[in-house]
């Protein structure tokens, strides 16, 4: 396929197919949804190139992400998280996972679901917008779900989180997903 494609996609196939198949597409399942904010939270300071390479073993590490599982892991799991090299050894991502997980689930028991609760700020719609780095929806996600008491959700993760899940569509005007 040699189409047009967002400047940010590389000519790595690992790229090709998540901005073909997955980047901006709309997401409504919990787990996906989960999977993809603790993929934003771990991207932190880093490339999304980097987290895309080892999106499986972030599933294997994180028990298919799991948001049960994953809100019950203990300082074993913790340590043996902390000591994976097929993954970001960062305890501060790693412990945010898990405290995040535990918000996760309150918030699906408050709204029914999380899809329920991240479509509601933009009443299910898709917001298509120019390629920002955050934006006043993002910082009012982030600032509801930091008080909640979740990490590494500031503005900038929640915008990409957004773009990821197909909240906000960012397919740039001559890329063959417009």
């Amino acid at each position: 396929m040699n189409e047009n494609r967002c400047r940010w996609v590389t000519d790595d196939e690992i790229y090709i197919k998540y901005h073909d198949e997955e980047w901006g597409v709309p997401t409504y399942d919990d787990k996906e949804l989960f999977e993809m904010l603790i993929l934003e939270s771990f991207q932190a300071g880093l490339s999304w190139i980097t987290i895309l390479k080892k999106r499986e073993n972030f599933k294997k590490a994180f028990d298919d992400f799991d948001v049960e599982k994953v809100a019950n892991y203990d300082e074993n799991k913790i340590d043996e998280l902390k000591n994976n090299e097929e993954i970001i050894r960062h305890k501060g991502k790693i412990t945010s996972a898990i405290n995040n997980a535990k918000i996760f689930i309150e918030i699906q028991k408050e709204f029914g679901s999380f899809s329920d609760y991240i479509w509601s700020f933009t009443d299910g719609k898709i917001i298509k917008a120019e390629y920002l780095t955050e934006s006043e929806l993002s910082k009012q996600i982030s600032k509801d779900l930091k008080k909640r008491g979740m990490k590494f959700v500031g503005p900038t993760i929640i915008y990409s989180y957004l773009e990821s899940i197909g909240i906000i569509d960012n397919h740039e005007k001559d890329c063959c997903k417009y």
